[in-house]
């Protein structure tokens, strides 16, 4: 009777060591986690934080570049409207001589 519990009481032991073990496998693979949850954490709180005056700056470079668009949208159009006035010139131009050749009996020559 005495080697039974003997042996009930070992095996009882054996058992809960084991639960021990793997408590403890436990323990070190959600201290693991933990650390990595803070790491992590830390690594998005710091690129986070200046998040809102990133936005405000970048919104701002955005409006900023929108202006100088709208400027250079302006040149642009200005420049089309210049080089339109050239060509009507050069339009007008080219039948005034014309004219002029074909009143004052010139002949051209087409190549």
């Amino acid at each position: 009777m005495v080697i039974l519990v003997i042996l009930v009481n070992t095996l009882i032991s054996l058992i809960l060591l084991y639960v021990a073990w793997r408590m403890w496998q436990l323990k070190q693979q959600l201290a693991y986690i933990a650390d990595w949850l803070t790491a992590y954490e830390s690594c998005t709180h710091i690129a986070l934080n200046k998040a809102p005056e990133n936005i405000y700056i970048s919104q701002d470079n955005i409006y900023k570049l929108r202006q100088k668009n709208q400027v250079l949208q302006m040149q642009i159009l200005q420049v089309q409207q210049i080089i339109s006035l050239l060509l009507l010139g050069q339009q007008i131009w080219q039948r005034y001589f014309r004219r002029l050749d074909l009143t004052s009996g010139k002949k051209t020559v087409a190549k």
